[in-house]
């Protein structure tokens, strides 16, 4: 079976053949999957993110909880026209996270694994332990101090193991390997298992899909550990290379002002993301110090023309009311790329013209202001 998955390759030249061990290459660095066209093929009956199998290195429709297809709805941002919200939020376990964990743990079956290990500040941790329960694999998922009680009783309540690590979500990130390591667990990581992207890649085909065969003008994006903002690029560049469309949108990437260390390089012009002292913010989902994957993150917004933008806390708490008062519920975080499309309409800014999306992440009732 493994013969049909593409190999891990990273920036050294090395590559690797996916194996229930293998989640860094020997130098140490991240790993990529070696690209393949698209093939597309949309399976016509098939409502979950699966109808894109063919576009997907992971082979089969084996494990699903209907992720993928969320809906797409007008913002009705101050009248103005132009402005789409993709409820991601109506994932199977409250948000976009389900996209990238159904590939994880469809991979660690596939590869024999018996037992997953995953970190995360909640909510990739709760959608692990849910398809991994759906999978009938053991999972342990470490989390950093302060994560909402809700996403701990979510993660629970599917059966999976919590540990709890005092300190940054980076301490947490290294408790977790430190972990796979000695166990040789596979390690369901959201950060450095690229099988991950082969997930979010398909928020691309989607909006491609409902935007009835375009793309739009700016998909605006938060970005922690960027693992919606590197998917969408690959599924956006995907259809652009296939011939399927002209160009690929600009990518407005989003910060909390108090943790962007990506915005911080963005805005120095590096090419490299240095680590930040972080600040005590809301959206505690991107509060990332010292992401991984950050120079790919620089380098997926810049082929696109795009920006990395910050938003402040105040901004980040009226947007997540102004989205209350359109019956939209969701957690902070979530609200942290509406705040940014509502900043940039309003200072006029050319990032925000023409037709944009935004994704509205998790759901409220996973956490709460």
């Amino acid at each position: 079976m493994t013969r049909d998955l593409p190999d891990y390759v990273c920036a050294c030249g090395r590559s690797s053949v996916p194996s229930a061990g293998r989640w860094r290459c020997d130098c140490g660095g991240t790993l990529d999957l070696a690209p393949v066209p698209l093939a597309w093929n949309p399976r016509a009956g098939d409502h979950s993110l699966w109808r894109y199998r063919d576009a997907i290195a992971v082979p089969g429709r084996e494990l699903s909880l209907g992720e993928g297809m969320t809906p797409l709805v007008d913002a009705a941002l101050d009248g103005e026209p132009g402005v789409r919200l993709k409820l991601e939020y109506a994932s199977p376990t409250g948000s976009f996270k389900d996209r990238g964990a159904v590939m994880l743990v469809a991979l660690a079956r596939l590869l024999g694994a018996d037992r997953l290990v995953a970190d995360s500040s909640g909510n990739a941790g709760t959608a692990v332990a849910a398809y991994a329960a759906r999978a009938g694999v053991p999972a342990e998922i470490f989390v950093p101090a302060g994560t909402s009680e809700k996403k701990l009783h979510q993660i629970r309540g599917h059966g999976a193991r919590v540990t709890v690590v005092e300190g940054t979500r980076e301490d947490t990130a290294r408790a977790a390997a430190g972990h796979v390591e000695r166990t040789g667990a596979f390690y369901a990581s959201h950060v450095y298992n690229p099988y991950f992207y082969e997930g979010t890649k398909t928020y691309a085909f989607e909006l491609f899909e409902q935007l009835g065969g375009r793309v739009p003008d700016t998909v605006v994006l938060p970005a922690g550990n960027g693992t919606l903002v590197i998917g969408a690029h690959l599924g956006f560049a995907a259809l652009r290379e296939a011939g399927l469309s002209g160009r690929v949108p600009r990518i407005v990437a989003v910060q909390a002002e108090r943790c962007a260390p990506v915005a911080a390089a963005f805005a120095a012009g590096r090419a490299e993301v240095a680590p930040v002292a972080a600040g005590p913010t809301v959206a505690e989902g991107i509060a990332i110090a010292a992401p991984a994957r950050g120079a790919r993150i620089l380098a997926a917004v810049r082929d696109t023309g795009g920006a990395v933008v910050t938003v402040s806390e105040q901004e980040v708490a009226g947007s997540h009311a102004a989205l209350a008062a359109r019956g939209l519920w969701v957690e902070p975080t979530a609200a942290v790329a509406y705040a940014a499309v509502r900043r940039l309409r309003a200072e006029g800014s050319p990032y925000a013209e023409g037709e944009v999306v935004a994704p509205l992440c998790g759901s409220g009732l996973k956490a709460s202001l």
